[in-house]
């Protein structure tokens, strides 16, 4: 198990640019329930659950059967966008899900999209048999920052979190990778600061060898709330 490497991949933004399907379709269904959302507070919120960003816009409306349906509603319509339009991987990725993939290394996507979505996204890439786990809201209860999404992950993997490497665009997602004791890259595309191990604003900037010199850098000390969560 100890020879297990394996790269968690973080989906939106890193993977591929949803960022125009998910404003759609928010702004659409929060139209239909006739409470308008600027683009700021779409983006205020963009990649956190849908059960922290609609308790914000419902107010004191925001039971939990109402949740449930406008999120229903809202992620029905953003993979309605997908099989329309169609979904492009942004540059370098498919080339590195094959290398690393031919190298040996296991991935994992970790995102805290439904699975309904991940699985049309992988679908639209023709990626459906590059990643041996697949971690969705529905498997953890608490998002990034958190560390939980990742060290279930690598636990499905058989990774123990010192050799495995996040990919990852946000800073709640490098944290958590830092919170779980594993090594990270930030894609930065917009150019904001990422205190990840390695940042590029592209995959493609990558060396050949950039996850084998990765995993081979000493870690910082882990978060002792976290050490219990180490695979062995």
């Amino acid at each position: 198990m100890s020879a297990v490497r394996a790269v968690l991949w973080d989906m939106d933004g890193t993977l591929i640019d949803s960022e125009e399907f998910h404003w759609i379709a928010w702004r659409d269904t929060m139209e239909k329930e006739e409470i308008p959302i600027t683009r700021e507070q779409f983006l205020a919120t963009f990649g956190q659950r849908n059960d922290s960003i609609l308790p914000l816009w419902l107010g004191a409306d925001a039971t939990p059967q109402r949740i449930e349906r406008v999120a229903n509603a809202k992620e029905q319509l953003y993979r309605e966008l997908i099989r329309e339009h169609g979904m492009k991987p942004l540059p370098g990725v498919a080339a590195w899900l094959r290398t690393l993939h031919d190298n040996g290394w296991l991935q994992a996507i970790a995102s805290a999209a439904p699975r309904e979505n991940i699985e049309v996204i992988l679908e639209a890439l023709s990626a459906t048999g590059i990643f041996q786990a697949i971690i969705s809201a529905e498997d953890v209860h608490r998002g990034k920052p958190d560390p939980e999404v990742f060290l279930v992950a690598a636990s499905r993997l058989e990774a123990r979190p010192s050799r495995s490497i996040v990919v990852e665009d946000a800073l709640a997602g490098v944290e958590a990778a830092r919170r779980a004791g594993m090594h990270s890259i930030g894609v930065s595309r917009n150019g904001k600061d990422l205190p990840a191990d390695i940042v590029v604003q592209s995959l493609e900037q990558l060396n050949s060898d950039s996850f084998d010199v990765l995993l081979k850098r000493n870690l910082p000390a882990r978060n002792p709330g976290w050490s219990n969560h180490e695979t062995t």
